[in-house]
């Protein structure tokens, strides 16, 4: 069986790219990243990507007057290596509608909440904030408006009454971890696709995004 082609796309430290990593080397993933690309020189994803040999690429989104222009440098990379899947993973720059339809059903994001609760930044603290008992992160698909688009796992995650934003994302963190290989995973072999705009897991609908709960799928 081929192995699937995958390209990362980071900003910062790259802990999920990382994650991705470990399930290649292994094994529990049979796919090869092709390429990382960050948008910031400085991300320390590089740096992960660079000790396994794995392409990098800086595309500095503040030398492009424009969305649609960093948009199409970075698809000008991204295409010539026919990925199965583009994964960003903290890839802190909203994407532009073109490029969003020129990867459909094959872009997929992890985000810091329990879609479609808490879309955009700061999610941990608003979580506390709003004094949820509950929080977690969900991996998707990603769809035109911002985190959008259906929702393949969600992970829970107990929000304690000593919670800093800092203290609870580092638990959502771990367990972001293991929910985005499984996604990934899932994709590669075949048995999340689209039907139409219609996700199906093993060709049934799939009506609510699978849980990750207590080291269990469910």
């Amino acid at each position: 069986m081929n192995k699937a082609s995958l390209v990362v796309l980071i900003s910062g430290s790259g802990s999920n790219l990382q994650a991705i990593i470990e399930a290649i080397n292994s094994k529990q993933l049979n796919a090869e990243i092709k390429a990382v690309i960050s948008n910031q020189v400085s991300a320390k994803g590089l740096d992960h990507a660079a000790s396994e040999g794995i392409t990098t690429h800086v595309i500095d989104h503040k030398l492009y007057p424009s969305r649609a222009l960093f948009d199409q440098a970075m698809m000008q990379i991204i295409d010539p290596l026919k990925p199965d899947l583009v994964i960003l993973a903290g890839f802190m720059r909203i994407l532009g509608d073109e490029f969003i339809a020129h990867y459909q059903h094959r872009l997929i994001n992890i985000h810091p909440s329990l879609l479609p609760k808490y879309k955009g930044l700061n999610t941990h603290q608003k979580a506390i904030d709003n004094k949820d008992q509950i929080h977690g992160a969900s991996v998707h698909y990603v769809g035109h408006e911002l985190d959008s688009g259906p929702v393949v796992i969600q992970t829970e995650v107990p929000v304690q009454t000593i919670d800093s934003a800092e203290t609870l994302a580092a638990r959502v963190l771990i367990e972001e971890h293991k929910i985005y290989p499984m996604a990934i995973k899932m994709h590669i072999d075949g048995r999340i696709k689209f039907k139409g705009k219609q996700l199906q897991l093993d060709d049934q609908a799939l009506t609510k995004p699978l849980l990750w709960k207590n080291d269990q799928l469910t």
